[in-house]
């Protein structure tokens, strides 16, 4: 089967929220199918710690193909560290914030994932323009998922509002908005850049 896949490597289990908007995103530029896998390091008998070894592991078991720069250059060295720079393509995926500020684009899928699709409480969203300058996007999004459910008292209480966050993005159907953040732009750019040098525009078979 032509298809493209690709392993997501993240700090915790909330990124994995990243999956749809990047399949979204590769979607729009390659022209066979995408195939996407979280890298749960969780659960290894010796999980790794330092970066180059997060890489290497992650490669090994799935196969797949602080400020932004400060970051890029981070991963860029952990993955020369490993010996895949120039081996498997890789993209920094970095919200200036948190991944908690990328979903906050989209109301009703707040309000999906908070289990109360028809509520009418007022949740205040920040406009997209502010969203990477929310100094704690989590904060927001758990506040605004809490008075989306509509619960209160004990059950308020017992929401899980992590499992629900992390659902948010398998509601949303149009990722467009992120286009205006600064973030979002370099990832696409280097999506956009990887997928030309790769040849991914026509439709190829992916090697392991």
């Amino acid at each position: 089967m032509r298809e493209l896949r690709y392993t997501l490597l993240t700090d915790g289990s909330s990124d994995t929220a990243l999956l749809p908007i990047l399949s979204w995103t590769l979607k729009r530029h390659v022209a066979c199918p995408v195939q996407a896998t979280w890298a749960d390091l969780r659960y290894l008998p010796q999980a790794p710690i330092i970066l180059p070894d997060r890489f290497q592991t992650s490669l090994d078991l799935i196969p797949g193909d602080q400020s932004l720069q400060k970051r890029i250059d981070e991963i860029h060295q952990g993955l020369e560290e490993a010996g895949q720079w120039k081996v498997m393509p890789a993209v920094c995926v970095i919200p200036i914030r948190m991944t908690e500020a990328w979903l906050l684009i989209d109301e009703r899928a707040v309000r999906r994932a908070a289990g109360n699709p028809n509520g009418r409480e007022a949740l205040d969203l920040p406009s997209v323009e502010a969203l990477e300058h929310v100094s704690d996007p989590k904060s927001v999004l758990y506040d605004c998922l809490k008075e989306a459910s509509g619960l209160s008292g004990s059950r308020r209480k017992r929401f899980r509002v992590t499992e629900s966050a992390q659902r948010i993005s398998e509601f949303i159907e149009d990722f467009t908005p992120l286009r205006s953040l600064s973030a979002f732009v370099y990832l696409e750019n280097s999506i956009e850049r990887i997928v030309s040098e790769q040849g991914w525009t026509q439709d190829v078979t992916v090697q392991e």
